[in-house]
């Protein structure tokens, strides 16, 4: 199950999951955008078994729907999430408990459902999708980047609570992404500014993230091939971890 999967990250991560074998559920707000992610894979995976759920995720009601129509899970990634630039003097009450509860209690509402089984089958998979915001707050998105923090500590204390069993909790952290988001953002920039989308992206890194190494915005399948490994066996030994595919956003050795 990977929610919030009908586009960008999301859709990269069901995709390589698909290419490995796994039965596939798509996660959308809308029939019509899972209806489309699941033509997409399918397209590309004819093999593959592929589903969709339907449900807005910022809300108990929606988990509960996810869950209601599928019991258990092998592998749960928590990619459901929302961001958006604001300046702090800005970010309302009502800001605060959306960015939250969306990016937040989305993954401790369904892990609290399917961790439980994990365990008693002793093996499953719950990553979380975090951010580099979360190691390093970015002013223009203080809220945002508190719930990345929030998807650490869940994590990691979930996998405390998997000790002895080969159940894992990780979090994955990417850097600046080419998500959907991101390139309608860089696009209504370069309109704006006059520029062309490559001029913009250079200036990002230059004067917005000027520690990244790999100088350019991350592609989705960059942050999925990342996580179809915490996901697999090989990744047996990984557990409560903070894995970073970042592009060197972060100056730190640890």
């Amino acid at each position: 199950m990977v929610t919030g999967s009908t586009a960008g990250i999301g859709l990269a991560i069901a995709s390589r999951l698909a290419r490995e074998g796994a039965d596939v559920i798509v996660n959308g707000r809308t029939d019509e955008r899972v209806t489309n992610a699941i033509t997409r894979i399918t397209r590309e995976f004819s093999e593959t078994k592929v589903r969709g759920i339907a449900a807005d995720l910022g809300s108990a009601q929606g988990c509960n729907e996810v869950i209601r129509q599928l019991p258990r899970v092998d592998i749960l990634v928590n990619n459901a999430g929302i961001f958006e630039p604001k300046p702090f003097e800005q970010i309302s009450d009502a800001d605060w408990e959306k960015f939250f509860v969306v990016n937040v209690m989305s993954g401790v509402r369904l892990s609290r459902a399917y961790l439980p089984e994990m365990k008693k089958r002793n093996w499953g998979r719950v990553v979380f999708i975090s951010s580099e915001s979360g190691l390093q707050i970015p002013a223009e998105m203080i809220h945002y980047g508190t719930t990345k923090t929030a998807q650490l500590a869940v994590a990691r204390g979930m996998a405390e609570t998997c000790a002895g069993t080969e159940v894992t909790v990780n979090c994955v952290l990417p850097g600046p992404t080419a998500s959907e988001g991101v390139k309608e953002f860089v696009g209504q920039l370069a309109k704006e500014k006059k520029q062309t989308p490559d001029e913009v992206e250079k200036e990002f890194f230059k004067s917005a993230r000027p520690t990244s190494i790999l100088k350019r915005f991350i592609e989705p399948e960059e942050i999925a091939n990342v996580v179809a490994f915490v996901c697999s066996p090989l990744a047996s030994a990984m557990n409560g971890a903070a894995v970073r595919a970042d592009g060197g956003v972060v100056r730190s050795i640890a």
